[in-house]
């Protein structure tokens, strides 16, 4: 069992909370929006209130991806490294910012963490030894990696809206992520019996057995 002031714990804790603000104003900003009638307003209406409700969810975003630009990288370095890979990445993002704009810095950042969450995934399915996670269990890894996957491509849709056929495809590859990888997480167990019993050439359904 983690201890509170693990460096893993506040991660899962931060995101925990991002994770569950972004819901609630997400939540929030469709009901208010039906009930509201503001789908029957003038357009100037709507793109108004659309505005302001990106401005309120901007921040946590951004904290979400600060935060996965630390959690993906932990899974590869020591944790002195992921400090400074963060301050970098930071840095990065900021001169973006800057000298560009914060959309770039952004998809900076996210296109960052894809590729070494892209690494990370392949490492785990590969069954390698030297990512840094707390449990164990192969699918537990696989399914933590989908997990992550999916909420980095479920930022970078909600960038790339505009883009009608990317938007649909990167919607599915986040539903098949991250439903895969809770699957892989919350039944691990169940899945690894699974695959047991089909690589012995023994059919699962009419296996007496229950999974261990």
């Amino acid at each position: 069992m983690l201890k509170k002031s693990s460096y893993d714990f506040n991660l899962i804790l931060a995101t925990a909370v991002v994770l569950f603000i972004i819901s609630a104003i997400s939540i929030y900003g469709m009901f208010y929006f039906k009930f509201a009638e503001i789908h029957q307003m003038p357009l100037e209406t709507k793109s108004l209130y659309m505005h302001n409700m990106n401005k309120a969810v901007t921040p946590f975003i951004l904290a979400l991806i600060l935060l996965l630009g630390i959690c993906v990288p932990k899974r590869l370095l020591p944790v002195v490294w992921v400090n400074r890979f963060a301050v970098f990445l930071v840095a990065a993002a900021v001169l973006c910012g800057i000298f560009l704009d914060w959309k770039t810095a952004i998809l900076t950042v996210l296109i960052a963490s894809l590729i070494l969450q892209t690494i990370v995934l392949f490492m785990a399915v590969a069954g390698s030894e030297k990512l840094n996670f707390i449990k164990k269990g192969y699918w537990l890894r696989v399914g933590s990696s989908l997990i992550h996957q999916g909420l980095i491509l479920f930022i970078l849709d909600l960038l790339l809206y505009r883009y009608h056929t990317l938007h649909l495809v990167l919607f599915w590859f986040t539903t098949i992520s991250t439903v895969v990888g809770m699957i892989f997480c919350f039944y691990s167990e169940a899945v690894a019996w699974l695959i047991a019993k089909i690589r012995s050439g023994v059919n699962p359904s009419q296996s007496n057995d229950n999974p261990v």
